[in-house]
């Protein structure tokens, strides 16, 4: 065979993921081939709309599905290995993957974006392309994670089964927020913008916190009944019965697939609390007020909630002076999460 008459497509397939299969790799849970992540930028010129192209990487390789390690970038076999390194970098750099490999064929250049190694760039053949094991206790040396960090950072993202993938700066926001939770940073804030899904975003950090163990009490505060509501049926939905709104008003609202469904209320009609409940999602309005009566948040002990997470926090709850931020004070132990497509620089409770 000549391998130089051979496609780019060909080269892929007939060396470089035959390689990586006998390392270690399984192809149908840790390989992905033509990865889109992007669908190109929109231009618009007068009357004229126009669409980029999109960005592909050749193969992405996961440890575990949507914990990404390596990307490879391929070319035929008439460039030299290394050709393809630049674009799998800048393709790394946007989809936070911390290995790039780069080959034509006949051998790969792998590139450490970790910086544990003094060489970053390594040649090697076809026959010592790294197994899965070997890349992750890269990743999880460099990334300091113990065992019981390493454990949480490995909890399974929630999966319904029909297709639907977070997007790539979703994935990326999930991980960076479960790393830096299951290493002790307690405060954190996600900044994302309108329509990029970071109620959804939200979700998959709880559910992963959640069914690991390491939160089992969680409030979601909101200012406006509308997020709270569609919340409750839509992304929050897998959560079920252990999930209730803290308000005494029932409502019926429809789903996003035409369905009508009841909420589940965490207070009863004198504003009693059911403690029995592990998600609650709350209005600011509801449970707090300038009289004392009306704090309902005092009504949970201190240290119920593990964790917090605040939904367009720029509104006011992480303003010095607003009222609203007594109810994050008051559960300082709790590990807070704000959610905001607007930063401001008086969000100073986030570290």
């Amino acid at each position: 065979m000549d391998k130089r008459s051979l496609t780019e497509r060909d080269i892929c397939t007939k060396f470089i993921l035959l390689a990586v299969k006998r390392a270690g790799w399984d192809t149908m849970l840790q390989v992905r081939e033509e990865v889109y992540f992007t669908k190109g930028r929109i231009t618009v010129r007068g009357k004229l709309v126009a669409r980029g192209t999109a960005k592909k990487a050749d193969v992405v390789l996961y440890y575990k599905p949507n914990i990404p390690l390596a990307i490879i970038e391929a070319k035929d076999n008439k460039h030299a290995i290394g050709d393809s390194l630049q674009q799998g970098l800048d393709y790394a750099e946007t989809l936070a993957i911390s290995f790039v490999f780069s080959s034509n064929g006949d051998g790969f250049v792998f590139h450490n974006r970790t910086g544990l190694r003094e060489v970053k760039d390594e040649s090697l053949r076809l026959d010592q392309f790294p197994s899965p094991e070997d890349l992750w206790r890269l990743y999880s040396a460099w990334k300091g994670l113990d065992g019981s960090a390493e454990a949480l950072v490995l909890q399974d993202y929630y999966d319904d089964g029909s297709g639907k993938a977070p997007r790539y700066y979703q994935v990326n926001a999930v991980n960076a927020a479960i790393e830096a939770i299951a290493k002790g940073q307690d405060r954190l804030l996600l900044v994302m913008a309108t329509g990029t899904g970071k109620t959804y975003t939200a979700f998959q950090i709880i559910w992963r916190l959640w069914n690991a163990g390491r939160k089992k009490r969680i409030l979601f505060l909101a200012d406006r009944n509308v997020p709270i509501d569609q919340t409750m049926v839509n992304d929050f939905r897998p959560f079920g019965d252990a999930m209730a709104k803290l308000s005494t008003k029932s409502k019926t609202i429809e789903r996003a697939d035409g369905t009508n469904i009841d909420l589940a209320l965490a207070l009863d009609g004198k504003r009693r609390i059911d403690a029995s409940y592990e998600i609650y999602l709350g209005l600011y309005q509801a449970i707090t007020g300038p009289e004392e009566r009306q704090k309902l948040f005092r009504e949970f002990s201190p240290d119920f909630f593990d964790l917090i997470v605040i939904d367009e926090c720029h509104r006011g709850s992480a303003a010095e002076d607003s009222a609203w931020r007594k109810i994050l004070e008051y559960f300082s132990a709790a590990s807070q999460i704000g959610l905001t497509a607007t930063p401001r620089d008086w969000l100073c409770w986030v570290e």
